[in-house]
């Protein structure tokens, strides 16, 4: 088994990494040459490939951005946190968090890029591996970054612009935003390249085919390729190599390594030395019962809902009431006996959980990017569009009996449970079960639906909408950025 120390992580970072624009020389403590020519070296710098993936500017941006523009979360109160304006919508040309995510993700961007054009494919099976995975790496940052710069895939891919696709590592290059059809391409490209290279072996700490093959799963339904998607999820599920946790091991799925969870297929793996305690992704989600985290942003009103349809639902377990403390430190309870639940600026105090409490410590989490679940809920969706009604409901039925369904709480033709179409209750179920991992804008978006905001918290209009065609359903292109870099062309402002 692989494992990521702190000497492999610094040798890709001294070794392999632009700074802090896509412009800008390199630092190198080690001879580039040295390394880039020395076979032995190409896993460990491989895996400081993945080590950027885990840098807090990744991961905590890129889960944030994704998940609070939604409306499965509620942010109790105004902060100086960026996050602020990916939750409000109210998008700054400078944001922090963008620039830290864009800078960040062509670091990891450009590190695949140098390995890449040094590893002769067909060498070995270890080489094409190492090939494979860095193909993985650059494809899936791509996709994160198109996803919050670049407009849904449904409107107009060819002329509305992503990010710049950047497959060679070239410190003068000045390179221009590509569409999105034109990304989305490079995306698939890589991934199917990947996917012919690498093998299974992996644990889900690492790309292996299973990943690239879900990656694309997810692509293609993003694309609007249903049948591909369909495919590509049934061959992740057929494959044999993940399985579904159990109902009764579902609520602790988070609290787990990824590495010992059969249902993740690919996860950016943390350890006790990684945890990045007030700054972690968690602590926003979560405080924990010593007062570690800050506990702010809060489950939604009317995500607890939907889930409060079926009190059976174990999926219960991954948001967290907090009560109002009495003097005596028991939980205070009003005239009718029932618990009082705190609230902070009127906004109810539901704590998110799937960032949190790994190994028993509050704030460390290894967060889950693929899992079986999505695989299941992919094959719905595209069935659905395809006109496969029983297939559809099928898979979501898998899903809702794993989480503790039964009888009348599953769907069929007949019991549709006052949906409108089958579509709608694939859309609730991903709702449902993939809540908070960064899928529940971006399929509303995709499916020109609307986010609708009924619920408290400090959005600035009351019910808040945003539209599918607002100019704001995307992040704005880094200032700093566009200072360096001429040929980048901003987002409209309106």
């Amino acid at each position: 088994m692989k494992q990521i120390t702190k000497y492999i992580a610094g040798l890709s970072l001294v070794a392999f990494t632009a700074s802090c624009s896509l412009d800008k020389e390199p630092y190198s403590a080690l001879p580039d040459d040295g390394v880039l020519k020395d076979e032995s070296k190409w896993p460990a710098a491989t895996i400081g490939n993945y080590s950027l993936l885990k840098e807090e500017n990744f991961t905590r941006n890129y889960f944030q951005m994704g998940e609070f523009p939604s409306d499965d979360v509620a942010l109790s109160g105004a902060t100086t946190d960026p996050l602020f304006y990916s939750y409000t919508y109210g998008h700054l040309t400078n944001q922090g968090n963008t620039g830290q995510l864009w800078r960040m993700a062509y670091k990891a961007v450009n590190g695949c890029n140098r390995l890449l054009e040094v590893m002769p494919e067909g060498k070995s099976p270890a080489v094409n591996q190492l090939i494979g995975e860095n193909l993985f790496i650059r494809a899936f940052v791509h996709f994160g970054l198109v996803r919050s710069f670049g407009r849904p895939y449904s409107q107009s891919p060819e002329t509305n612009l992503g990010v710049p696709v950047v497959t060679k590592y070239d410190i003068t290059a000045m390179p221009k935003r590509n569409t999105v059809k034109e990304v989305y391409a490079q995306i698939v490209a890589d991934l199917s390249r990947a996917k012919a290279l690498m093998n299974n072996d992996n644990t889900s700490s690492y790309a292996s085919k299973g990943a690239a093959m879900a990656l694309l799963a997810r692509t293609y339904l993003y694309m609007g390729r249903n049948d591909s998607a369909a495919i590509y999820a049934d061959s992740v599920i057929t494959s044999g190599k993940y399985t579904l946790a159990a109902t009764a091991e579902l609520p602790r799925y988070f609290t787990k390594s990824n590495d010992i969870n059969n249902e993740t297929i690919f996860a950016i793996h943390h350890t006790l030395q990684d945890d990045r305690t007030w700054s972690s992704l968690g602590s926003m989600y979560y405080m924990s019962p010593g007062g570690m985290g800050y506990g702010e942003v809060y489950a939604s009103q009317s995500y607890r809902a939907l889930l409060d349809k079926y009190p059976q639902d174990v999926r219960h377990a991954f948001i967290q009431p907090v009560y109002l403390k009495a003097q005596s430190g028991q939980d205070s309870v009003d005239a009718g006996g029932n618990k009082v639940l705190a609230s902070r600026n009127n906004v109810p105090k539901w704590y998110i959980l799937k960032y949190s409490n790994q190994d028993n410590v509050p704030t460390l989490s290894s967060p889950v990017v693929l899992r079986l679940a999505e695989m299941y809920l992919i094959r719905a969706e595209a069935s659905a569009k395809m006109g496969k009604a029983a297939e559809a409901l099928a898979d979501v039925n898998i899903i809702r009996t794993r989480a503790g369904l039964s009888g009348n709480a599953l769907f069929s033709s007949a019991n549709m449970q006052g949906y409108a179409s089958v579509l709608d209750v694939v859309l609730d179920e991903r709702r449902l079960e993939l809540a908070f991992e960064t899928h529940r804008v971006f399929d509303l978006f995709r499916n020109n639906r609307n986010v609708f905001r009924d619920y408290p918290g400090v959005q600035p209009d009351h019910p808040q909408t945003i539209k599918y065609t607002d100019a704001r359903v995307v992040h704005f292109i880094p200032e700093s950025e566009i200072l360096l870099d001429p040929n980048l062309v901003q987002n409209p402002i309106q």
